[in-house]
């Protein structure tokens, strides 16, 4: 059962104790309310004002497990605390580990300050999870995926429409690269994990993933600099810094270029371009 009262008094708290800094937000002149507005929690949370301030008042319907799930999130709460308000809300906690989708709030403090550079954090299957607006106007939003479209690596040999970001002829190492960390991935998780359902499901569909398969090729590492082709911008070289969270097998993905050179220009000229689309 709902624990209304309970989930109110701890929204309440986690909002109060947030500054704006924690999550990537100004604090702006003649700020009055004890940490977070219930405005800036709704839209960390991707839900209406209304909505998280029924909760906060002890009213409305019972929040789903996706609504608590996407304000675990927004709140930046560890996973402790994430499991406490599913079971305040009277859900089971999800599952932890590498099936987990919960970005760790050290990981978003980092994201959060990424506000000039195009940053993302991903499972270990390529499943992207939250991105910077700048990594956004880079490869596209990715939260838009379901099933596994949502893999990076199943995409790559399922739809060709996926490959048109990279130069073409980085695609064959591109493609023994996404073979290589998939049947790595699979050998450790075991023949009954996602990873394993994933494969066999690209293995289906791409006779290029059967071919790399049979060469049972391990151990290959992307190389240091990424060269995209963007469809405003054009050529960028970018190298990709990787954090990894043990904990949750998440990796944030940071994408840079050498000052002073033709891609960071065109980073800067990007960043215009996105705040224009976004705005």
């Amino acid at each position: 059962m709902i624990d209304r009262p309970g989930l109110a008094a701890f929204l309440r708290r986690r909002r109060e104790v947030l500054q704006p800094g924690d999550v990537g937000l100004p604090r702006g002149p003649r700020r009055r309310t004890a940490g977070l507005r219930r405005e800036e929690v709704a839209a960390l949370c991707h839900m209406s004002t209304d909505y998280y301030a029924r909760l906060e008042r002890e009213r409305g319907p019972q929040p789903s497990e996706q609504m608590i799930a996407s304000i675990a999130q927004g709140l930046h709460l560890s996973l402790d605390e994430r499991d406490h308000l599913f079971r305040l809300a009277g859900h089971h906690p999800p599952t932890r580990g590498v099936l987990s989708d919960h970005v760790s709030p050290g990981l978003l403090r980092i994201l959060d300050r990424l506000v000039d550079t195009p940053a993302e954090v991903v499972t270990e299957l390529g499943e992207t999870l939250r991105q910077t607006p700048l990594g956004v106007a880079l490869t596209g939003d990715a939260s838009g995926y379901t099933g596994p479209a949502r893999s990076s690596g199943y995409r790559w040999f399922t739809d060709p429409g996926s490959r048109a970001l990279y130069r073409s002829q980085d695609h064959a190492f591109l493609s023994r690269l996404y073979a290589s960390h998939l049947r790595q991935v699979v050998t450790v998780r075991g023949p009954q994990s996602r990873a394993a359902h994933l494969a066999d499901l690209a293995l289906e569909r791409s006779e290029e993933l059967r071919r790399l398969w049979d060469a049972h090729e391990v151990g290959l590492r992307p190389q240091d600099v990424k060269h995209f082709v963007h469809p405003q911008v054009g050529a960028l070289e970018l190298h990709c810094q990787t954090l990894l969270d043990p904990q949750q097998s998440h990796l944030l993905l940071v994408y840079t270029a050498v000052p002073g050179s033709e891609s960071y220009e065109k980073l800067q000229l990007l960043s215009v371009l996105g705040a224009q689309t976004l705005g």
